[in-house]
């Protein structure tokens, strides 16, 4: 491996495709470690793991310059014990021998950054920054054992960042792609009760957030990876709609929304019906240039730009 290689175990996904072309585009070589074949596409290496065991994976991390985890079972499904097991497991075993391979390295990584959740809040209208109080709940525990797990070796030749990540926007997925499908039917109207909060950024922003985390040798600990102006669902769907050109939409009340999120969406009814108002006060402090403030402006980019 060359000191220009950033490996993304975990990195096929919505969040992970960003940020490899990305940083593909910034010069650095990318490889991400799936579950699929080894191959390449548009200079991008992908290579097998089974994120729980070491393997011949491992000698990618050697010389190179950073790991950005994002592996982790979706949580975007129904919460029974099986489903919780494996989410847990998922993400608590791939920080584990990551952590693992990168101690046997004999050049290991300069930083290890994760992907994490400021779902580790709970449901709170209350501003959370990096210091705020822990939530409740099942999300809440994942995200404790993970972060736990995270920061327990001592990996002294490897700096380590964690982003709490908000509700990420960009094209070609994500949330605000089931968000548009059910604008389009009529039926983005406000959810439960619309007061729960929606900490959103663009894509563009958090790929930033990546390549500076791992140039930034300052950058260390925890950060909340999320834009400057959260906002309430109710104002999240109504500028939706405005953006996409639909009239108003009906509520969905949240007995409505259990109902269909259980049977239709098939996921927890609580991933739409709970948020938290979170702000990016360390990457503030640290004079991060957020390109994207404003909602309508940015919802209006990534819809009728195309």
């Amino acid at each position: 491996m060359n000191n220009k290689t950033i490996v993304m175990p975990g990195g096929s996904g919505f969040l992970g495709q960003s940020a490899a072309e990305f940083l593909r585009d910034k010069g650095y070589e990318v490889v991400i470690f799936s579950r699929g074949g080894e191959k390449t596409v548009d200079g991008i290496k992908y290579v097998n793991w089974d994120a729980e065991t070491l393997g011949e994976w491992t000698k990618y991390l050697d010389n190179s310059f950073a790991v950005i985890n994002f592996t982790g079972k979706s949580v975007n499904c129904l919460y029974t014990e099986e489903n919780k097991r494996e989410i847990i497991k998922s993400r608590v075993d791939s920080v584990r021998i990551l952590s693992d391979a990168i101690l046997r390295s004999e050049n290991p990584p300069k930083v290890f950054v994760q992907a994490g959740s400021l779902a580790i809040y709970g449901d709170t209208t209350s501003v959370c920054d990096e210091n705020a109080p822990l939530g409740k709940g099942f999300s809440v525990e994942v995200c404790k054992m993970w972060e736990a797990e995270f920061f327990k070796p001592q990996l002294p030749q490897t700096r380590r960042v964690l982003f709490r990540i908000g509700f990420v926007l960009g094209e070609n997925g994500g949330a605000l792609e089931s968000l548009q499908k059910i604008t389009k039917f009529y039926l983005g109207g406000t959810i439960g009760s619309g007061r729960q909060y929606i900490s959103w950024l663009h894509i563009e922003d958090l790929n930033r957030m990546f390549e500076s985390a791992i140039e930034n040798e300052t950058m260390e600990g925890i950060y909340n990876a999320t834009g400057v102006n959260p906002v309430t669902n109710a104002e999240f769907m109504k500028t939706l709609r405005s953006v996409m050109g639909m009239p108003w939409s009906p509520p969905a009340p949240a007995f409505a929304v259990k109902i269909g999120a259980t049977l239709i969406m098939r996921a927890d009814p609580s991933l739409a019906l709970t948020g938290r108002n979170c702000i990016p006060k360390k990457l503030l402090d640290e004079n991060f240039n957020f390109e994207y403030t404003d909602l309508k402006n940015t919802l209006d980019k990534i819809i009728n730009s195309k």
